[in-house]
């Protein structure tokens, strides 16, 4: 490179070392740009070389070279470090957010976040959408003035509409929803919705080119590659919410894929990690519900107590990485501190540490790639002086296994999976099955499964997810009389 010449962008240094005229994108245009691949690709090496990839996976070893953003940018985005030199700060931009699932433990922890964002990292609420709490969508409203709200519940709608006057548009259904999505002026989509219902609100905000922060995992387990063909489609971002998946997505920033060996996703081993079988198979619903860790949903702290939430996570984990089972090792870490690990083919291991608390994957799922400051606690040595690792028991906890079946069978088998248990959860919950035949209604849906070869179409899953659910019920039906056959001989 000839001295004396204007500052160089980071897309010309690497045309300068390859001979290689990629595309250029808008933002690939700044002066002393810091080698940074905003395109999500993630580096070969500091000149901006790309590793190729073929149907969604890296290539092992063949010819490298660099692949224009617009035709090839990953929406996981693990950007390479930026080592450069400080240079002058310009006035931090508000994150404008979009809440799905707002009354839920993860909208209302990103609605705490906002509460307490600091002046370098500010935060403005576009949107909510909430199931049919409304008189808390309007505390919510009138707290943080978003101008736009959806609620499920169309008789909800209506009386919040009501309440809140013509300073708010209100929307109702999943139309409704989708229409907000549409139309709302946000950055970021926290996506706390749980299970299926919040399929075809990720989709909306990947059309829309949005970041979306997924802590929806259904619907990843169900629908991973169509979402991910959205992302590319629309130039959109996923990042993940969920603290594994988080953790793992923080350990990879700056790595390539084709140098990870396995991905130690780590599980707090529930209520029951110590428990014996038959006090497992007699649980009731109050002692699954007791999560010694985390705050969450009935759905989800009853599939950490099964270990079913995550067989989920292996295959959100799976698609997020496009990582094979094989790379994929479940580890019970009871303290909840060491989120995951990824394990490098050197042998190194890199780990995310922090408290059992959603705020920080949030946190970060909102500012990626920024770290912007937060009212968080930090990790303690003192509190946390011992931390320990152990093998899942599998005759305990046989729900993990089928998150690794699920990864093998393809096609429409996450939907039937998540489906199943949606229902099996209900039906726990309202005590007219046991926690071990929870596990046995999933079990049973994936080995009525309907066969399906290669990708499936959105329909096509949803259709899948319907029969699961109808097939649930009727298997249910069958246990109960079963029962009562019991219980009158």
């Amino acid at each position: 490179m000839a001295g004396g010449h204007r500052g160089w962008t980071a897309a010309e240094v690497a045309v300068e070392c390859s001979g290689i005229k990629p595309a250029l994108r808008a933002h690939d245009s700044a002066p002393c740009a810091p080698l940074l691949h905003s395109d999500g690709l993630l580096p070969l090496d500091g000149r901006g070389f790309h590793l190729r990839r073929r149907s969604g996976r890296c290539i092992r070893g063949g010819r490298l070279g660099i692949i224009p953003a617009r035709k090839r940018a990953s929406p996981l985005r693990v950007p390479a470090p930026n080592l450069a030199a400080p240079g002058p700060q310009s006035p931090p931009l508000t994150k404008r957010l979009l809440v799905l699932g707002s009354t839920g433990s993860i909208g209302t922890q990103t609605l705490d976040l906002v509460r307490t964002a600091t002046e370098d990292a500010p935060l403005q609420v576009a949107g909510l959408a909430a199931a049919s709490s409304w008189e808390t969508v309007l505390e919510q409203v009138r707290e943080h003035r978003p101008a736009m709200v959806s609620m499920a519940d169309p008789a909800a709608a209506a009386e919040l509409q009501r309440a809140v006057g013509e300073g708010v548009e209100v929307f109702s259904g999943e139309a409704g929803l989708l229409e907000m999505i549409a139309r709302a002026d946000f950055d970021v989509a926290i996506h706390g919705i749980v299970g299926a219902a919040g399929l075809r609100p990720s989709a909306a905000v990947l059309e829309r080119g949005k970041t979306l922060g997924l802590a929806n995992k259904e619907s990843m387990v169900i629908a991973g590659e169509l979402l991910f063909q959205l992302a590319e489609r629309h130039g959109a971002e996923i990042v993940p919410v969920d603290s594994e998946h988080s953790a793992v997505f923080q350990c990879l920033r700056g790595e390539r894929l084709d140098r990870v060996r396995r991905v130690h996703l780590t599980a707090s081993g529930g209520p029951f990690r110590t428990r014996s079988l038959d006090e497992i198979r007699s649980a009731t619903p109050e002692e699954a519900l007791a999560h010694p860790n985390w705050d969450m949903g009935p759905r989800v702290t009853i599939g950490s107590a099964t270990l079913m939430n995550k067989a989920l996570e292996v295959i959100e984990l799976h698609h997020l990485f496009r990582l094979p089972a094989e790379q994929i090792h479940v580890v019970v870490h009871a303290q909840s501190i060491v989120h995951s690990m990824v394990e490098f083919r050197d042998g190194s291991v890199m780990a995310q540490l922090g408290p059992p608390d959603m705020r920080g994957p949030i946190h970060y799922a909102i500012h990626h790639p920024d770290r912007g400051a937060a009212d968080l606690e930090g990790f303690s040595f003192e509190r946390f002086a011992q931390l320990t690792f152990e093998e899942p028991d599998l005759q305990r906890f046989p729900a993990l296994g089928l998150g690794f079946r699920v990864i093998e069978d393809g096609g429409t088998a996450g939907a039937v999976l998540n489906a199943a248990d949606e229902i099996a959860v209900e039906a726990f919950l309202e005590r007219r099955i046991t926690l071990a035949q929870l596990v046995e209604v999933s079990t049973a849906a994936l080995d009525a499964r309907p066969a399906s070869e290669g990708s499936s179409s959105l329909d096509q899953l949803l259709s899948a997810d319907g029969w699961a659910r109808q097939f649930a019920r009727e298997h249910i039906e069958c246990l109960c009389a079963e029962a009562d056959t019991t219980k009158t001989t």
